[in-house]
Order: C-alpha cells, then sequence, then structure tokens
C-alpha cells in the first residue's frame, strides 16, 4: 500500500507526544487552518510517495523510540496506509499518537478513519485556531483542540480527555520580543 509522506521519518522527537518518538508526516491536508505550522504540507500532489511496507522498515530499524507521532498534513486523509503502519508500531510494543484537524465525533463516522483509531493511544483532535493559540498548551496549538484516551474512548463511549494535557501551564512562557541593535 502506498502513502505519501511530506519528509522521512523524525526519529527522536520530544515534542509531539511524551517520551521520545518517531514522527510520520503524512502529506495532504483541506483544513488550511490559519496560521499552520505545516502548510507545505496541505497539498495533496506534493512530498513523496513509498510503501507503508518501507515505512515499516524503516521504523523498525530505529532504536529508543517509544512511540511514533502521525503528524502532517492529515493522517485521517490516508487512514487505510496510517492502520497499517499503526498496527506493526502497536504489535512493536510503541504509543501511537495521531494529529488531525477532524473532531474525534466526525472521525468516528467515517469508516476508515474509525479503523484507524482502533491502533491510536492518542489523538490530538480539532482544527488549529489562530485565534485560540497559546504557547503553554502541551502537545497542541491551540486551546479547541482536544487530547484525547482513545482507546477509554471507545470503549466508553464517549470523549475521554486526557486531563493532565488538558489545562495551560501556570509558568507563562512569553514570545521574547526582537531587540534592536545598532552599530
Amino acid at each position: 500500500m502506498k502513502i505519501r509522506l511530506a519528509s522521512d521519518l523524525q526519529p527522536d522527537s520530544i515534542v509531539d507526544g511524551p517520551g521520545i518518538r518517531t514522527v510520520i508526516w503524512t502529506q495532504g491536508c483541506s483544513h488550511n487552518c490559519k496560521g499552520c505550522q505545516n502548510p507545505t504540507t496541505h497539498d495533496f500532489k506534493g512530498g513523496f510517495s513509498v510503501t507503508t511496507e518501507e515505512v515499516i522498515k524503516k521504523l523498525n530499524t530505529l532504536m529508543g523510540q517509544q512511540g511514533i507521532t502521525f503528524s502532517g498534513g492529515d493522517p485521517m486523509f490516508q487512514a487505510e496506509a496510517c492502520t497499517e503502519i499503526a498496527k506493526h508500531a502497536k504489535e512493536k510494543g510503541l504509543n501511537v499518537w495521531c494529529y488531525t484537524g477532524f473532531t474525534y465525533e466526525q472521525v468516528l463516522k467515517n469508516k476508515k478513519q474509525a479503523e484507524f483509531l482502533k491502533y491510536i493511544d492518542v489523538l490530538v483532535d480539532g482544527k488549529f485556531e489562530i485565534a485560540e493559540f497559546s504557547l503553554n498548551l502541551d502537545f497542541r496549538g491551540s486551546r479547541n483542540q482536544k487530547i484525547i484516551d482513545v482507546q477509554k474512548s471507545l470503549k466508553e463511549n464517549k470523549v475521554v480527555l486526557i486531563d493532565k494535557y488538558m489545562h495551560e501551564r501556570t509558568h507563562k512562557i512569553e514570545v521574547p520580543r526582537k531587540k534592536h541593535v545598532y552599530i
């Protein structure tokens, strides 16, 4: 099966979920969120195409990874290919996170995307909203996005948030202002 990626796998990430993870940057997204951090991943014809087997082989060579994170683009647009990779990751004992501009409820209504959910531990859902942006959030860009324990949500038939990630940090991070240097 083919998957379109925006870049090579990115091992050793510490910002796309807890622990040391490999990020799989999918290509293609139609949400077009204003202020998106990855606008080059929107074009469905951009990036490059590889087989899921190639991605799995690459994952098998990586050492010291605690999980994988699907990001992009929006992985839900390639749910079948991502399911194949996520299933393999779970078999290897890796934790699986996924970022999507769709809501959990929307994903449940799509058969292929709902199948992908079976292999995801944590879903960060919802479009990035620049008006809700904060640097004081863990693992999400805007306050409207939810960090969902997928397996508990599927079992309980309702959205179960991961509370420890849903609060803004009390120690605020400020964006440094540029200082002008005159010579």
